[in-house]
């Protein structure tokens, strides 16, 4: 028990250090709070086999990853900081709604290597910090444009990228179910005019990557244009044809067009991709090769158009018939000046659904290193109630803990004391008594003090002594020896009553205290019920809280519990070894003065008697 509460203390030594070690890692002690975010590219996670270099990804928050609490409500003490724990990364937020618990950032990842796992930070939790969402800086160069239909109803479509490509022709309806936050909607009769940019410009045979994510109303009975970029009889254009979206390239003199694959469901998001590089075009389809057309890019400028068609130049080829114009939503619209990896388009296809491999979420962690994460949240949602009965629980933890320690300290006294008793017991020889009375002096008698089997021996060498005649001669009668035995088995039953004294206060934590937390858990349960039914709101968020909390009190129960049940059967075996040393103490004290002191008759000792008074 003694190297138990040592080990225990040790414990609590040791937090405060290792606590210190954990804030040692923390980038800037201004921020309060932190969150890791794992990105898993292994098999157990995105099973991404090549890297994926420098991306942006869409860290989602909702309720069931953040709880919103310590955070400013509009994210701007966010910060994210790499997985060397120093360097800090650009992001951009797209929303940020705490009310709702809903956040939607574009976190710039430097390095996103293949088949490993790397850990990042978000910090939060600071006041006093200035927005410093790094906006455009958020996306690499080779980004040349960036829609996220984020925008008021009736606003055309902002660039996200340093480029600043904005819609020049095109008010869109923003609508909510988008893949990040809201998206655009094409009602059939609005088309997106691109500005006439030299970012957006085309080379002949250049590089180019398209990417969108689309949710069409239904599946379209006609040609339907979703991007398109013409300069006189040249042309890129990427659509849906009987259903299966397609890829085609005019370069001046015959259109070449992708073969059509499975058709696309109406009514769920799809994300599509087009790649082009070397003479080879690669369309996407959800993050997997879809089909693939051997041609180059023919340069391209002017402006292109997203939604739609529009009339092209007279004696252009391949444009007699119009492309009907896109109706559903389409989300986060991109393009680039280079052909983005298969393994990147697979991961913003990861990262961006609904459920993502990709990243996953730890919990929160607090700058002390306690309270804060789940139990956490478990502590905020304790009634009083169950506060009332966890305090007494607590109450009783200490007192058993009080106890455990007292008793434990009592009882190793005692068998150290008993030991040393023995020792010199066994040194007496036939001077039995040689410990006793005035042969004892001070530093035996304080040496030996808190033996229980020399408070035996005094007792039983007190009433030897009390049983001399009036010479100074031992007499030792038949009865006396059960009379002795009688006086020091009274003595070991008040030691007994010693070594058990207070062990009552561990049966009590042992059997009270999970009753105790039980009761405080019905109570708690039965009060989240009747809040739910008052309420009328049934979902998972709302229950989960209050039982957890309310669980609270059966853990705080067994706390009490465990550790005096443990500590009870320790002294309870403890107290049996000292008892049974004192028990052979008594027979064998009792039976070496029978042995050293014949016991005599009555008629003996007044013949003595006789005899001496003659004398």
């Amino acid at each position: 028990m003694r190297y138990f509460i040592y080990v225990c203390a040790l414990c609590l030594l040791l937090l405060p250090r290792l606590s210190s070690a954990a804030e040692a890692s923390w980038w800037n002690d201004d921020w309060s709070y932190r969150k890791p975010i794992t990105l898993d590219t292994s098999a157990k996670g995105a099973n991404l086999p090549d890297a994926a270099g420098r991306m942006p990804l869409l860290i989602r928050l909702h309720p069931g990853n953040f709880q919103f609490d310590g955070i400013s409500k509009t994210g701007s003490d966010l910060r994210f900081v790499g997985s060397d724990g120093k360097t800090p990364l650009n992001y951009q937020i797209e929303t940020f709604d705490p009310v709702m618990g809903v956040a939607q950032i574009w976190l710039d990842v430097p390095e996103m290597p293949a088949n490993g796992q790397q850990t990042i930070w978000m910090y939060y939790g600071n006041s006093k910090a200035p927005a410093l969402s790094s906006g455009p800086a958020s996306f690499d160069a080779d980004y040349t444009l960036v829609y996220h239909f984020d925008e008021q109803s009736g606003q055309p479509p902002k660039d996200a990228t340093a480029y600043g490509n904005n819609a020049q022709s095109g008010a869109l309806r923003t609508v909510d179910g988008g893949i990040a936050g809201s998206a655009g909607r094409f009602d059939g009769s609005t088309v997106l005019t691109l500005p006439t940019s030299s970012s957006l410009d085309i080379k002949d045979g250049g590089a180019f990557t398209f990417s969108a994510w689309i949710k069409l109303d239904a599946l379209p009975t006609t040609p339907t244009l979703i991007y398109g970029h013409r300069q006189d009889a040249k042309a890129l254009l990427i659509g849906i044809d009987g259903g299966a979206p397609f890829v085609e390239v005019d370069g001046g003199d015959k259109p070449l067009r992708s073969t059509a694959g499975e058709p696309l469901k109406a009514g769920q998001w799809t994300h599509l991709a087009v790649t082009a590089a070397n003479g080879q075009i690669q369309l996407y389809v959800d993050g997997r090769p879809y089909a693939s057309l051997a041609a180059a890019l023919p340069a391209l400028s002017g402006s292109a158009t997203v939604g739609g068609d529009v009339a092209a130049a007279p004696g252009s080829t391949g444009a007699a018939v119009p492309f009907a114009s896109f109706l559903g939503q389409m989300d986060e619209l991109r393009l680039s000046r280079v052909a983005r990896q298969a393994t990147v388009i697979a991961a913003d296809v990861l990262s961006q659904g609904a459920e993502s491999k990709l990243i996953g979420y730890g919990d929160d962690e607090k700058k002390s290193g306690f309270g804060f994460g789940y139990f956490g949240i478990i502590v905020k949602s304790v009634t009083v109630d169950a506060w009332v009965v966890i305090a007494l629980l607590m109450i009783m933890a200490v007192i058993s803990w009080a106890v455990m320690w007292q008793r434990g300290s009592y009882v190793s006294a005692v068998a150290a004391a008993n030991d040393r008793f023995i020792h010199r017991y066994r040194e007496l020889g036939s001077n039995l008594l040689g410990l006793s009375g005035n042969d004892a002096s001070p530093a035996i008698r304080k040496e030996l003090g808190a033996s229980s089997l020399y408070r035996l021996y005094e007792t039983g060498a007190k009433e030897v002594w009390r049983r001399r005649d009036t010479h100074g001669h031992m007499v030792i009668a038949s009865e006396s020896i059960e009379a002795i035995r009688a006086v020091m088995d009274s003595t070991l039953v008040r030691e007994n009553q010693a070594l058990s004294r207070s062990m009552v206060m561990l049966t009590i934590a042992i059997s009270g205290g999970p009753f105790l937390g039980l009761l405080g858990t019905v109570v708690g349960v039965m009060i989240t019920f009747a809040a739910i039914a008052a309420a009328g709101d049934v979902n998972i968020n709302a229950i989960a809280p209050g039982i957890s909390a309310a669980l609270l009190a059966t853990v705080a129960g067994l706390f009490v519990a465990i550790p005096a049940l443990f500590g009870y059967n320790y002294l309870l075996t403890r107290n049996k070894s000292v008892t049974a040393n004192m028990q052979v103490f008594v027979d064998e004290f009792v039976t070496r003065l029978a042995e050293l002191h014949r016991p005599i008759d009555q008629s003996t000792i007044e013949a003595r008697e006789v005899r001496h008074a003659g004398q």
